[in-house]
């Protein structure tokens, strides 16, 4: 576009209808002056700015922009706009965007600038509007998880019914049960086919009456292929397609829950008494309050009579060490697994052990240790003093069991081990290539490799 030359009155007439506020520059880039169109922005106190450095106006984190800038730009190149927060004396700082072109008069620029705290108004707000429909999104998930939960853990068969198609769109576990051959699944079906045919009269005025008064209605149908009739309860609700059915089913010859329960126990405490690991359990202060028959033979006791009331950490070898380590993590994360540490026998030899715990909450606090005997474990494990771990995983688990110097000496044979087998396989055993990729002389490379015992016999004759 070719214009005349302009008079300084359009000129300045056209730097205001084009930019909120205008800087004009020195080469060094100090305000020597300042036109301000938007009335918002004379809160920053814009005519104070003469005789200061652009970037003086500006926050910290706006400075590097403010030197990009001031910049002379290469000849075609694009304007460059870039956003610039001000600090304001109300305490926000104020966005604006800015472009900077040259006058061409002894390298003085000029900078226009655009109000942005519109745009960043409509940004917070859409943040906000985003992250509370991820508020909602996420509510609403807990809510269909807790209602999936009370669905399946339910001692009774429920199932939902469509309202309309009075076909099953859900059914729990209890319900399928109900169904005599239990590989044909209920959702999908009609829910008069799930009874037999001489009840589905019956069930059709149980639907019509608990859709008409909306209470719950009850009514003794046999459920298709069961021996016996079962007593069927139904409700409505609405959902967005329409009202559903939740319908609920308890046969007549039902284990009482009491009694399903107690057995359970039983099961439950037997298995507890038998299982291969040990198991004890302590109150608060780490008194042993039980202890199951592998715990007592992991001890050498005979009865349990020997160990009840007696402090878990006289029998830990290193004893309120290890009991500290155990009930500083039980306090704050309720659950610990796998620490490694060895027991004192009676016959005080020790034996290492890994123990998972776990606290138990009530009217009184007690925690329950699991005893695992890793002795077995070690034996097959490679010995730290010939050998090396395998992995992080295993020097983890070396932790207390050896010291520190040695574990370390094993972590740095750990890392040459691993490089040069990852150097190895990404050269394709070529091992010149390997040994310049690591940084090795050939034959300070062949000398580890008979060190970790990574030579084959076929490769001893090219070795020596």
């Amino acid at each position: 576009m070719k214009l005349e030359h302009l008079s300084a009155d359009i000129f300045a007439q056209l730097v205001n209808v084009s930019s909120d506020i205008a800087l004009v520059l020195s080469q060094e880039g100090v305000v020597e002056d300042v036109s301000v169109r938007k009335t918002e922005l004379l809160a920053l106190g814009c005519q104070g700015w003469i005789g200061k450095t652009w970037a003086e106006t500006t926050n910290s984190e706006s400075q590097p922009k403010i030197a990009a800038l001031l910049k002379p730009a290469k000849t075609g190149d694009e304007l460059r706009w870039r956003q610039v927060n001000h600090p304001s004396p109300q305490g926000s700082d104020v966005p604006v965007q800015y472009a900077v072109v040259s006058l061409g008069e002894g390298g003085r620029l000029l900078a226009l600038g655009r109000d942005m705290e519109s745009v960043a108004i409509l940004q917070r707000r859409l943040i906000e509007t985003q992250q509370s429909i991820e508020r909602d999104y996420l509510r609403l998930r807990h809510v269909e998880a807790k209602f999936r939960t009370l669905f399946e853990t339910s001692s009774e068969a429920v199932l939902l019914v469509d309202g309309a198609s009075y076909r099953v769109l859900d059914a729990n576990a209890n319900a399928q049960l109900f169904s005599k051959d239990s590989s044909k699944k209920l959702v999908g079906r009609d829910i008069y086919e799930c009874f037999e045919p001489a009840a589905r009269e019956d069930l059709q005025s149980l639907l019509r009456m608990a859709h008409a008064t909306g209470r719950v209605e009850m009514c003794r149908a046999r459920f298709a292929g069961a021996s016996q009739d079962c007593s069927v309860s139904a409700t409505v609700f609405r959902q967005e397609n329409g009202p559903q059915f939740l319908v609920r089913l308890l046969a007549q010859d039902a284990v009482p829950a009491k009694r399903a329960g107690a057995q359970a126990q039983t099961l439950f405490a037997q298995a507890l008494e038998q299982s291969p690991d040990g198991f004890v359990l302590t109150d608060r202060a780490g008194r042993i309050q039980s202890a199951n028959a592998e715990f007592m033979a992991m001890l050498g006791a005979t009865a349990l009579s020997q160990l009840l009331g007696q402090p878990l950490e006289n029998w830990l070898m290193r004893g309120g060490v290890d009991w500290g380590v155990l009930l500083t993590n039980l306090r704050s994360q309720v659950m610990v697994k796998e620490f490694a540490t060895e027991l004192r026998q009676m016959a005080g030899s020790p034996m290492a052990v890994e123990i998972s715990a776990l606290a138990l909450g009530g009217d009184e606090t007690f925690y329950a240790f699991y005893v695992r005997d890793v002795v077995r474990r070690r034996a097959q494990e490679t010995p730290a003093t010939s050998g090396m771990a395998g992995s992080v995983a295993e020097l983890a688990h070396l932790v207390g069991r050896m010291p520190m110097k040695d574990i370390v000496g094993e972590t740095i044979d750990m890392i040459e081990k691993m490089c040069i087998q990852s150097a190895l396989e990404l050269t394709g055993n070529n091992r010149a290539s390997a040994a310049e990729m690591l940084g090795l002389s050939r034959q300070s490379l062949y000398v580890k490799l008979r060190r970790f015992d990574m030579v084959g016999e076929q490769d001893h004759g090219n070795l020596n």
